[in-house]
């Protein structure tokens, strides 16, 4: 009866992302204040330095970096394709693989220009913004694909999708707990994208904390798991991961833009035992 529950709920949540309007979320969570790159407390900037710490230590490395749950945005990788000879973009939904195709293609047309990020990590990995071109080349170089993903089943991508050793690295951003019904869906999803990582990997997530819901469009009010940190470090266990380092970053009263009910930002940094 419990599993019967749990399946009605992960549909009603894949029911909401309906009407999931990417350009209007990139313009809720992607542009000033919350993406102020002027700003040392705006929230992108602070996300950007925890992925570039992260991707640039030494211990993270491998061929295959696969992003679960991209959305519709590429801020998460561009630390992570000076890396990695492969990066795998993944979304459940087709409206967010088709803004991120529509950027791969270099048509124009994309809903965001990712300039200002693109030249943010330049300068962070102490080269001149003006490099952003190359880094962009680069990107666009290293995806090999954008494919759909469905963290609630246990094998989430297509069996051709990942080679048999698996992925060497895994970074999801907000996603699980903005697809699950509640804590254990959440530890399960988590458990789920393990699978495709191999033994000794890393796992970068980042997510929201003390989050009931966020807009997804006008009007397209969209539930979510409100989780604390111990909640974050317990989930991480009981999935086979070793907590290596976790972040918080709390939102500023500006910050606070009526696109969502969020309190703060985590970002874990774990390693698959």
């Amino acid at each position: 009866m419990e599993e019967k529950g749990t399946e009605n709920g992960v549909a009603a949540m894949a029911a909401c992302y309906q009407g999931f309007d990417p350009a209007a979320y990139l313009q809720y969570n992607y542009t000033p204040p919350r993406a102020d790159f002027d700003r040392k407390d705006s929230i992108v900037p602070w996300k950007l330095a925890c992925l570039h710490r992260a991707f640039t230590e030494g211990d993270v490395n491998g061929e295959l970096l696969v992003d679960i749950g991209s959305g519709p945005t590429l801020y998460q990788v561009l630390s992570g394709c000076e890396v990695f000879k492969k990066v795998l973009l993944t979304d459940f939904l087709e409206v967010n693989r088709q803004e991120l195709r529509v950027w791969l293609r270099d048509e124009g047309g994309s809903s965001l220009d990712w300039t200002p990020y693109l030249q943010h990590v330049c300068k962070l990995e102490g080269r001149r913004p003006s490099a952003w071109t190359e880094k962009a080349a680069k990107l666009r170089q290293v995806i090999t694909d954008i494919v759909p993903v469905d963290v609630h089943r246990p094998q989430p991508l297509a069996l051709d999708d990942l080679p048999s050793a698996g992925a060497d690295c895994l970074v999801s951003c907000f996603c699980l707990e903005s697809v699950s019904p509640d804590l254990a869906a959440f530890t399960r999803a988590l458990g789920h994208i393990g699978r495709l990582l191999r033994t000794g990997g890393h796992l970068l997530l980042i997510g929201a904390l003390g989050e009931s819901y966020y807009f997804g469009g006008p009007g397209v009010k969209i539930p979510v798991v409100p989780l604390n940190e111990a909640q974050v470090c317990a989930s991480l266990k009981e999935s086979g991961y070793t907590l290596i380092r976790l972040e918080v970053y709390t939102l500023p009263q500006d910050m606070r833009v009526g696109v969502d009910d969020v309190s703060g930002v985590f970002f874990a940094k774990a390693i698959k035992e």
